[in-house]
């Protein structure tokens, strides 16, 4: 598998998404992660049936970074728990147009999905099928006109960073769907889940588990923020 492992033990196995790559199965029939990793552990184990791997969370697919998958029912069951009950943090790095103000703040807006067109929308509160998405942002350093901030999902929506971050008027770079359309075919999203923190459900330890930044011209300008950022493990 080249799909680099970041966390494994008999309970979990924590991997590096690379972006353009399905979190699961779609109708563009392209390898996606959870069939690619359980094939892997399949094949390493030598399981003669099919091997058990459950999806904890997912990643929009021009989305890389770090996403768990438990190796046993009893830890899905324990890790689904803490997420319906907030424990489990999932923090996002984003370089995204202007500079937000203020740096810090608390999003919250009733987002809406278009299946059709594959396509989130923000919407009154109350509107049927709406859901309630919430995030906090940092602002870690700007760069003439480009910020990089620090995310952090309390919800999990389809393309909810990219839609509540492009409705305050800070899309990230490269979004060709929420953004301004650059006309570039294969553009690059500026944006990576960096960590995930949860209590391991056997060892009941405190885990954190981190995924390397990309290194594009984009996130270059702050690799020495991105750095102190993922010492500090904030």
């Amino acid at each position: 598998m080249d799909i680099p492992i970041l966390f494994e033990d008999n309970h979990l196995i924590a991997v590096d998404k690379p972006r353009g790559m399905p979190t699961q199965a779609d109708r563009s029939d392209d390898p996606d992660l959870l069939t690619t990793v359980k094939e892997h552990l399949k094949e390493r184990y030598r399981k003669p049936g099919a091997a058990y791997l459950g999806m904890v969370h997912r990643l929009d697919r021009p989305v890389g970074g770090v996403v768990l998958f438990a190796k046993t029912s009893k830890a899905a069951s324990r890790l689904a728990e803490q997420l319906r009950a907030g424990l489990f943090h999932k923090t996002y790095l984003a370089v995204v147009r202007g500079g937000p103000a203020p740096s810090e703040a608390r999003l919250e807006h009733h987002l809406l999905k278009d299946p059709s067109r594959n396509l989130v929308l923000v919407s009154a509160p109350g509107t049927p099928g709406s859901k309630r998405a919430i995030l906090t942002y940092r602002v870690l350093a700007t760069h003439g006109d480009h910020s990089l901030l620090s995310v952090e999902l309390l919800t999990g929506r389809s393309h909810q960073i990219r839609v509540q971050l492009a409705t305050v008027g800070h899309p990230i770079i490269g979004d060709e769907k929420y953004g301004p359309k650059s006309g570039a075919e294969h553009s690059l999203l500026a944006l990576h889940a960096v960590s995930i923190s949860f209590d391991h459900p056997v060892k009941h330890e405190p885990m954190r588990v981190s995924s390397p930044v990309p290194t594009e011209d984009r996130w270059a300008p702050f690799r020495g923020t991105i750095d102190a950022h993922l010492l500090q493990g904030s």
